[in-house]
């Protein structure tokens, strides 16, 4: 059990225990005070969800709780699985409301803007900090619903300037499923919309650590609804990946799918489209949304350990010392560590940073679904003089 102490209105903690009502009140013990307005937590989908909805409830029976499932979780001791982390908000300096989007095909424009503006006003309404400057959505989606592109896009345009980051919930890397958690129970395909607005400075930030090669492939036939490829430059999707990395197509694995990733090229900005598996006809299914027509871009990995502090680095800078950071941490990252045996280093890096979270399914930022990123919000320190 551990928890990371801070004046800054967050404490964060972790549980080990797999008996879900010891975890639930090992949460409650860490986090719980006078001033407790809302614990946001990520749990490995080993548990008995339903058992540890019951569990969460009574722990906390006053405070709002939202999370979901985890393909792995990022604790204040650094990477784990088999645990819940949990961080928790002291209402004095963050309003936070929450919305769950239960009908994720149909969500539109005209069901975005009303719970944005809902949210917005439920936040305004606590005169916590002024909306505008001071308030950003976080995201967490059923992982493998395949209506991330979608349903972000419409967030985004219905949130306009206020910033938005998240990730799509996982399951220990089974890819069957995949949970979000708002108002005392689990859901499947379904996303929750958390809105905190806050006194404290903060910063939404994404990073990878991928370069541009000079290969190109162009998606030549593809099946939109399940993100699958089937033809690349014309020819069976696997073949012409296996042959670009320099392996047989039965041998194509998640590690290689890690260390080879694809992005298509918007703006200026390269967005990762990972490989989830390759199929018995020789098409590769997605984690991304793929389409006809698109250019995919071979992408190289450079050193992740080094991008990850220099960015971690950067954020320092630019808030002071964070108090913590949330961070959403694509599970395929987490994989490369594993097979570089970088994982303790990595840990220590987070560890250091005061960063809690969870390994995604996928990763949003600013209304765009990516993968192979390390997205999230950092928190800086308010002034001394205005504590609470």
């Amino acid at each position: 059990m551990t928890t990371y102490q801070v004046e800054q209105g967050i404490l964060t903690a972790a549980s080990q225990q797999a008996n879900v009502c010891q975890a639930a009140a090992e949460l409650a013990d860490a986090l719980q005070h006078e001033h407790l307005g809302f614990v946001l937590f990520f749990c490995s989908a080993e548990y008995d969800l339903a058992a540890l909805a019951d569990a969460l409830e009574s722990s906390f029976p006053t405070t709002p709780l939202s999370g979901c499932t985890t393909a792995g979780e990022i604790t204040p001791g650094g990477y784990d699985r088999g645990s819940i982390v949990a961080i928790g908000f002291d209402r004095r300096l963050f309003a936070i409301e929450t919305a769950l989007i239960d009908d994720l095909e149909h969500f539109e424009l005209a069901n975005a803007q009303p719970l944005v503006d809902t949210l917005l006003e439920q936040c305004r309404q606590q005169t916590i900090a002024p909306i505008n400057e001071h308030s950003f959505a976080l995201t967490l989606l059923d992982g493998l619903s395949s209506r991330e592109e979608q349903v972000l896009a419409t967030l985004d345009a219905a949130l306009g300037r206020i910033p938005s980051f998240g990730g799509s919930a996982g399951d220990d890397n089974h890819l069957s499923h995949t949970h979000v958690y708002t108002a005392g129970r689990f859901y499947t395909r379904a996303a929750v919309v958390v809105m905190i607005n806050t006194r404290l400075p903060f910063e939404v930030f994404s990073t990878h650590h991928l370069i541009p090669l000079a290969h190109k492939l162009v998606v030549t036939e593809a099946d939109r609804e399940q993100r699958r490829v089937i033809e690349l430059n014309g020819l069976p999707a696997a073949q012409v990946y296996a042959e670009l990395v320099g392996s047989a197509p039965a041998q194509l694995n998640a590690g290689i799918f890690a260390r080879h990733p694809l992005a298509v090229r918007i703006g200026g900005q390269h967005y990762v489209r990972s490989i989830q598996r390759v199929n018995s006809d020789s098409s590769l299914s997605f984690y991304c949304a793929v389409e006809n027509g698109i250019v995919l871009t071979a992408m190289q990995p450079t050193p992740l350990l080094d991008n990850l502090s220099v960015m971690l680095a950067g954020v320092g800078a630019r808030l002071g010392a964070p108090s913590m950071i949330i961070g959403c941490d694509c599970f395929l990252r987490r994989m490369e560590l594993e097979a570089l045996q970088q994982l303790d280093q990595a840990s220590q890096l987070l560890r250091q940073a005061g960063v809690v979270g969870f390994n995604t399914y996928g990763e949003q930022h600013h209304g765009m679904h990516v993968n192979q990123t390390f997205t999230g919000v950092a928190f800086g320190s308010l002034p001394t003089n205005h504590k609470h």
